[in-house]
């Protein structure tokens, strides 16, 4: 692998695990870990944070719903996916399953399930509204056991048989946002919990379906309808590593309220509008971000769970025009009672334009800002790249910043070095001898 294409895959390995962190302290991850240790057996692997020792599919269940869980992880925002969330805890629970693995297998492994999902998610021609399907987890499935399979060495019959047997267990749907489930957050680790199960299942010869994509009854018929271009699935495999493509969040919230807050805070850097003279906010999007941040609308202008919120226009509008950011505290149980974030929230309204959706269809959605001051004063704005794509990237310094608030947010408190100990230990991954080594990084403090 080429020297971009290493660093984009420690970028996300850093990205995924420092989001973990933060994950740690979210609801439904402490009764998710309660009942790993419940369960208890083979102290294969290891919850980061807490520090227990678990058989490997749990802990890459458990590390994968922190990751995910405060919706602070990685998106290919043409794909609209999540990409390392299934592969990283997946890949690190199989090094650890194997007693020990180098920062070159780790690489190769997480690359490959990146590579994966990512392929997966823009040859796919239907969107997440219409196909009912989330695909972070959908396409994780795959993905995580790519990885983990990488990890531990399967052959290629091995590996066959391992994503047959991952395709017996394919799930994810997007009701879970719509209902407010916690469960949304623990589709990714479902999915990395399944791809422990497959490639171990594969190493005892197990046979799992053989043709998983192409076959009469695969996935791409059975579960995209074959809406899928087989192309773009193989083109230039080896070669061309579309994962390079991930783009990483400034703001801990669905990917599709990011263009949206970016043009808030530019609007508020560039004009005198106090959020208390605010008449009137228009958001213009595409008809699958409406779908997903938008509706329904007395839901989204007045979230009452945390997912709500991190699944909301008008919220993330509010919470950038009054405190000129949006952070992983606006995504607390306090933060959803403040009034005045309410009360400009209502006044956000949203809808589907039609110019946008024309241009920019299942992709992360652009969004046109008109925002009316009660004295009639009209300021407007279109974003149509947010911050964090490639195009738009954060900086090194962005990256470090939201890793010390991630890990300042972790359940237990860390080691006050975690984060750099963290960085030096990705940034060295090629050469690192053991990667069980970024499991004991984000261990709690003595």
């Amino acid at each position: 692998m080429a020297d971009p294409v290493i660093a984009a895959a420690k970028a996300n390995v850093f990205d995924t695990l420092a989001c973990a962190a933060a994950g740690s302290s979210a609801p439904a991850v402490a009764e998710a870990r309660e009942l790993a240790a419940e369960w208890g057996g083979a102290p294969q692997a290891s919850i980061l944070v807490f520090g227990d020792k678990v058989p490997a599919h749990h802990a890459a269940w458990v590390n994968g719903t922190m990751a995910h869980a405060r919706d602070y992880d990685d998106t290919h925002d043409a794909a609209t996916l999540h990409a390392g969330v299934s592969v990283v805890p997946a890949a690190l629970a199989a090094a650890e399953l194997r007693g020990g693995a180098s920062g070159a297998d780790f690489i190769a492994g997480v690359a490959a399930g990146l590579e994966t999902i990512s392929r997966l998610g823009i040859a796919t021609q239907i969107g997440i509204v219409e196909s009912g399907y989330m695909y972070t987890s959908l396409f994780g499935y795959f993905a995580a056991t790519i990885a983990a399979g990488r990890v531990l060495g399967l052959d290629e019959t091995q590996m066959v048989n391992a994503l047959g047997i991952a395709y017996s267990q394919v799930a994810g749907n997007h009701q879970v946002t719509r209902d407010s489930a916690l469960t949304k957050r623990m589709q990714p680790g479902f999915a990395a919990k399944a791809a422990l199960m497959s490639v171990q299942l594969a190493q005892r010869n197990v046979r799992g379906a053989q043709s998983t994509f192409d076959g009469v009854d695969g996935f791409l018929r059975v579960y995209l309808r074959d809406r899928c271009d087989r192309d773009v699935l193989r083109d230039r495999l080896g070669e061309h590593f579309e994962f390079v493509q991930l783009s990483y969040k400034p703001y801990p919230c669905c990917r599709f309220n990011h263009t949206v807050i970016d043009a808030v805070l530019a609007l508020r850097a560039s004009n005198d509008i106090p959020a208390s003279r605010i008449r009137r906010v228009r958001v213009g999007v595409t008809r699958q971000a409406y779908e997903a941040v938008c509706t329904p609308v007395e839901v989204r202008k007045a979230p009452k769970t945390i997912v709500n919120a991190q699944f909301s226009i008008p919220y993330n509008v509010a919470a950038a025009f009054i405190d000129g950011c949006v952070k992983l505290e606006h995504f607390t149980d306090p933060s959803l009672r403040r009034q005045d974030l309410l009360d400009l929230a209502q006044k956000v309204e949203t809808y589907v334009d039609s110019d946008i959706e024309r241009e920019w269809g299942r992709n992360i959605s652009p969004a046109a800002m008109q925002v009316e001051l009660e004295n009639g004063t009209t300021h407007s704005l279109r974003v149509d790249i947010p911050l964090g794509h490639p195009s738009r990237p954060m900086s090194t310094a962005d990256f470090d910043a939201k890793a010390k608030d991630c890990v300042r947010t972790a359940a237990l408190p860390l080691r006050q070095d975690t984060h750099q100990l963290l960085r030096d230990l990705v940034d060295g991954l090629e050469s690192l001898d053991d990667v069980r080594r970024l499991a004991q990084a984000l261990q709690p403090a003595a």
